[in-house]
């Protein structure tokens, strides 16, 4: 059974792209201004609920893992993280399908409702209980990407769309560095003083404050000015399910289960560098929060300046298949040079091996999600693109975990190491990969 989607107009589809990178940059900035605050939210929801409570007893938990105090929060704030992620994974697909059938617009407009509620929830967040449904809320409604990307597959030659997949990679990029900035500066914005009366008010209330709005602005944005931009809605049958492997079962052209593959590992090794990169970067040279912060805006600000700049002229002259491959090529001794930081180390290192990896992942990104788009027909870009991103989302679920289980049980440069000869799979896989179909439509 198909849905006719409204036809855009040749107007609105030249701005789209625009539209587009504010939606996701917005979307990130909402989404990462919480990373900051983990340190004072366990804290503070342990002191308030007490040791017994589920917030007391996670803690517990992960100190009985990690002795050191600064682990333990990173670890509470990457189950947080995983919580998000793997909802993400499970929902991406459908999200991304119902765009097939229902439109861009009408999809977006509904995951980016249910974002901004979910800040809602996290204002009035008192129990650390709330504080879990606020981010299961913001993981399920976490279609925004997929669907953006399915908008630019539809306003975009396939020869072109490397170059608008780049621009929304930048507005990524640029969102993950502003986010947290803005995080920290509402650290100090404490709006119990403000409003001691009013239920479920907690010190990161601020902060969730910000992010709503965003979250508002974004969705009054896209309600007055994102255009339609599917031309006919999807009349095939493929799979639905929540298990994005089963999903997955509907996407039988050439490439597509090769490419999430490669996918899936190159993001999981990544997932677990820049997990662990912390607490290399304070046992082996000293950084505190602020070296740290300092540390991931030069890699926001590289990604964003290659994928919005280097990745648009790139692809067109060599394709999408070597761009990925020399991305991959660039991080695996990206991931050895951060491997030989030691205590002697200057920190030129590490930076050189963060712009090798930064360099590296933002070829690869862009690249892989238009060889997702080119694989398959235009009515099928949304669930195709949704079951590609949950791929990544699953991938922040793994990497994570499997980094902290290396650092702290096989020694600090494991997770490096290891990711190292893991990339070579990916990158034989990409050889693999067939070629793009070279016609220009949609």
């Amino acid at each position: 059974m198909s849905t006719t989607a409204p036809h855009p107009s040749a107007g609105p589809r030249k701005g789209v792209l625009g539209l587009v990178f504010l939606t996701v940059f917005l979307d990130m900035v909402g989404f990462s201004v919480i990373f900051p605050l983990f340190p004072e939210m366990l804290d503070w929801y342990v002191e308030a609920e007490g040791p017994n409570s589920l917030v007391g007893r996670l803690a517990g938990w992960l100190e009985t893992l990690v002795e050191d105090r600064f682990a333990v929060i990173v670890l509470f704030g990457g189950l947080l993280g995983s919580l998000y992620s793997g909802l993400q994974f499970i929902f991406a697909p459908l999200w991304g399908g119902l765009s097939d059938r229902r439109g861009r617009r009408s999809i977006l407009l509904l995951t980016l409702t249910g974002t901004a509620l979910s800040y809602v929830v996290w204002f009035f967040a008192g129990g650390f209980a709330l504080l879990v449904v606020a981010r299961l809320t913001g993981g399920v409604m976490a279609g925004n990407i997929s669907i953006a990307s399915a908008a630019v597959a539809d306003t975009h030659k396939k020869a072109d769309r490397a170059k608008g997949m780049g621009v929304l990679g930048a507005g990524i990029g640029l969102g993950f560095v502003v986010g947290p900035a803005l995080g920290g500066l509402a650290s100090g914005w404490d709006l119990t003083a403000s409003f001691p009366d009013t239920p479920g008010v907690n010190p990161f209330s601020g902060a969730a404050l910000i992010a709503f709005g965003l979250a508002l602005v974004n969705l009054i944005w896209a309600a007055l000015r994102f255009p339609e931009t599917l031309e006919a809605a999807a009349t095939g049958t493929e799979k639905r399910s929540l298990n994005p492997f089963t999903a997955q079962g509907g996407l039988t052209f050439p490439g597509v289960r090769t490419l999430n593959l490669a996918y899936f590992i190159y993001f999981a090794a990544f997932g677990a560098m820049e997990f662990t990169l912390v607490f290399l970067a304070a046992e082996y040279l000293g950084y505190g929060p602020l070296d740290n912060a300092w540390m991931f805006v030069f890699i926001g600000l590289t990604i964003a300046f290659v994928q919005g700049g280097v990745v648009r002229r790139l692809v067109p002259r060599v394709g999408e298949l070597k761009v990925a491959s020399l991305g991959m090529a660039l991080t695996l001794p990206g991931f050895l040079v951060i491997a030989a930081v030691t205590e002697a180390a200057h920190p030129a290192v590490l930076y050189t091996g963060l712009g090798l990896v930064a360099v590296g992942s933002s070829l690869v990104m862009p690249s892989l999600s238009s060889l997702a788009s080119r694989y398959v027909p235009d009515d099928r870009q949304g669930f195709a693109l949704g079951v590609f991103r949950s791929f990544g989302s699953l991938a922040r679920v793994v990497g994570p975990i499997a980094g902290g289980l290396l650092y702290y049980g096989l020694g600090a440069i494991a997770p490096y190491l290891i990711g190292a000869v893991l990339l070579v799979l990916p990158l034989g896989l990409a050889r693999r990969l067939p070629a793009p179909p070279s016609s220009d439509e949609g």
